[in-house]
């Protein structure tokens, strides 16, 4: 057998998650899924593997981290630029356009916040603690704090984990309440349920969402693992 045909042959047996990725019938058009690549689908694995060291999980985490961050940054809007070279001519690209932040869901989204400071240095970041009634499970908010403008600002939503969709609608409400228009939140979530998905977009039906995988069961251990609290 060549190299070539036993490529071909492990290609073959290659997982459904490198499938092309589609977020399933019913959900808002507004969800988006990065694309299913092997390295993707290689860091969800190592993060769902109960043997991943801490450290390990860390540093694959970030990486995915950065990955669906740098998709949400294709999102913003941006204006056409023209700037000169070093060798005198002039090149026309754009700019973003400024009025953006960061808002994360206390903990696991201040897992997060790293990533977009390493895309976007000066960016300014919000925070929201939602806490869970244990007997209710009902989500409420123990803590918000935005910057001032934020209701003029487009938001990134930071929250990685998003397995029922009620603490994030928790969180929207209470966005919307500061005067932040759904149509201005981008969420950037890691790993999503489906069920999640469709309470989420049909509580906010012009929130754009952008996460790496749509699955039935989340890596809820996610947060623990990355702080070290497990």
């Amino acid at each position: 057998m060549t190299h070539a045909d036993s490529q071909s042959a492990a290609e073959q047996k290659l997982p459904p998650a490198l499938m092309p990725a589609a977020p399933p019938a019913g959900i808002s058009d507004n969800l988006t899924v990065i694309p299913r690549k092997k390295h993707v689908c290689e860091l969800q694995t190592i993060i769902r593997d109960k043997t991943t060291s801490r450290s390990d999980f860390k540093f694959y985490a970030d990486r995915l981290i950065r990955l669906v961050v740098e998709e949400g940054l294709n999102l913003l809007p941006y204006t056409p630029a023209s700037v000169t070279t070093p060798t005198g001519r002039q090149y026309q690209g754009l700019h973003y356009q400024r009025g953006n932040c960061g808002v994360s869901i206390v903990r696991s989204g201040e897992a997060m916040e790293q990533g977009l400071r390493d895309c976007c240095r000066s960016i300014r970041i919000g925070k929201i603690l939602v806490s869970s009634d244990l007997d209710t499970h009902e989500a409420r908010v123990v803590y918000a704090k935005f910057p001032e403008d934020v209701a003029e600002r487009r938001v990134l939503l930071m929250y990685p984990i998003m397995n029922t969709g009620n603490t994030i609608v928790r969180a929207l409400h209470v966005m919307r309440e500061h005067g932040i228009q759904e149509e201005n939140v981008i969420l950037l979530t890691l790993f999503c349920t489906p069920a999640a998905a469709r309470l989420v977009t049909a509580s906010f039906p012009n929130l754009r969402i952008l996460t790496s995988e749509m699955h039935p069961v989340t890596p809820n251990h996610f947060g623990q693992k990355y702080f070290g609290t497990d």
